[in-house]
């Protein structure tokens, strides 16, 4: 849109590390906003990143500032929570939303920089990466970053071992524990897993959560489950004690095993 000579007169972008305050924007927007450029013709352009960082006070300010220079300016506004940015701005916007990436469109670009880069990486590690980064291109190459730093090889075990994320066959030990043990022997367990492994309780809850939707479960024992490990989720995230919550956890499993068995006679 602008030549390299226009560009710092016709842009302003302000990014996550500035201030965005009211004062920036009845100061440093405003003023941009409302001068024209001599000799150069178009709308100028203003780039606000992480947009729903601004204040309540500031994102009503900014309402004003985008009706009354609207002939002369143009506001990109870029933010992850649309939800905390005001319906009044919002009212005045074009929603774009961009859906997390695809498998496809990450291992291509992913295999560039491993050729780039030199990097001795597994099939199943790539596979690791590209299911931790959950769609998220920046996320999964600082994963493969960490893991090229700490590794000569770079296997799925070193992937999730360097992210600190439970291993497949943890969670799938986890399970069994939580499922055929008794309650003081899986406890115990996980415990002494956690406390080798330096595992958190929310990693563990959300592996174990997709592999419930894996597990041949009556339907009503499913909904109860799920029902109870949502609970411990929220408990958790209200800063809650983790050996109480796990507890709570293997209760869960150990009160849906009881049920399945009361069906079975």
């Amino acid at each position: 849109m602008y030549t390299p000579s226009e560009f710092h007169s016709m842009v302003l972008e302000l990014n996550a590390s500035d201030d965005r305050g009211i004062g920036i924007v009845r100061g440093q927007i405003l003023s941009f906003a409302s001068t024209r450029t001599i000799f150069k013709k178009g709308f100028k352009l203003v780039i606000l990143d992480e947009a729903d960082a601004m204040t309540r006070d500031a994102q009503n300010s900014l309402r004003r500032v985008i009706e009354k220079f609207t002939d002369n300016v143009r506001f990109c506004i870029i933010c992850n929570y649309l939800s905390k940015i005001i319906p009044a701005l919002q009212s005045r916007c074009t929603r774009f939303r961009f859906a997390p990436l695809s498998t496809e469109q990450m291992v291509p670009r992913l295999e560039h920089v491993i050729r780039a880069e030199g990097v001795n990486i597994s099939p199943d590690g790539m596979q690791a990466v590209v299911t931790l980064a959950n769609g998220d291109m920046r996320k999964s190459l600082n994963i493969l970053q960490s893991c090229f730093m700490a590794y000569d090889e770079i296997s799925e075990d070193s992937v999730y071992m360097c992210v600190g994320h439970p291993l497949r066959k943890d969670i799938e030990n986890i399970m069994y524990w939580i499922l055929n043990e008794n309650f003081t022997t899986a406890y115990n367990n996980l415990m002494n897993l956690k406390t080798a492994k330096g595992l958190a309780l929310q990693d563990i809850l959300t592996e174990v959560h997709q592999y419930v939707h894996k597990v041949d479960l009556p339907m009503h024992v499913r909904l109860h489950l799920l029902e109870k490990m949502a609970e411990v989720e929220y408990r958790l995230s209200s800063g809650t004690n983790e050996k109480i919550q796990l507890s709570s956890l293997i209760a869960a499993f150990q009160v849906t095993r009881d049920m399945i068995v009361e069906e079975a006679k």
